[in-house]
């Protein structure tokens, strides 16, 4: 299989084809990345990515996994999305939660309780705690892919995933409905996932 960096490589020569190929590998993770964040304007931000990515390639570090330089040209996409709407409000995105932001947050109405109450819970704590959980364990990216992405040291990884889930967890339990499924919507402590922690790609 093609790496990414020979399909982007290509794709900047003006190989349409291994632009496609390297864009269907990504755009599901890249779209779910601001599906659970955004209500409007998803596409756009995706196609914006990608294209931040081809213009970018040469900036791109030799040690830097293409994936999650995709996340985080995603993530500054984001939080400039928010500044700008919000302009002359303090936004600070370990503050900031997506429901903050959102003026109409969606509610997912189509799935079972602890689907909802997880997604409730993840846009109801700061965004970067929010991107951060879903990095580690949905896109399961080891802490230095994380510190890149959210431009912190890799030391503060572990610390910052700790308290987001528990803020997570007390964001879920805060729900009516929650009580009997606390336990079920909240990921596995850091030590289960220690191993993973020590990944470096």
């Amino acid at each position: 299989m093609t790496d990414d960096r020979a399909l982007l490589a290509a794709w900047r020569a003006g190989d349409l084809a291994a632009g496609n190929r390297l864009f269907g590998r990504h755009f599901e993770s890249i779209g779910r990345f601001f599906y659970a964040k955004v209500s409007t304007g998803v596409e756009d931000l995706v196609q914006r990515t990608f294209l931040g990515l081809l213009e970018r390639a040469d900036a791109l570090p030799p040690e830097t996994d293409v994936r999650a330089y995709l996340f985080g040209i995603a993530r500054r996409l984001l939080l400039r999305r928010f500044r700008d709407r919000y302009r002359g409000r303090v936004f600070d995105a370990l503050e900031t939660s997506v429901i903050d932001l959102d003026d109409s947050p969606s509610q997912i109405t189509d799935r079972r309780e602890q689907l909802q109450l997880l997604h409730h819970g993840l846009r109801s704590i700061a965004l970067d705690h929010q991107i951060l959980l879903e990095l580690f364990y949905w896109e399961e990216l080891p802490a230095p892919q994380i510190a890149a992405i959210l431009e912190i040291p890799e030391g503060t990884v572990r610390s910052r995933l700790r308290r987001a889930r528990e803020l997570l967890a007390q964001a879920i339990a805060a729900q009516p409905a929650a009580s009997a499924i606390v336990q079920a919507c909240v990921p596995r402590p850091i030590g289960w996932d220690s191993t993973k922690m020590q990944r470096s790609s």
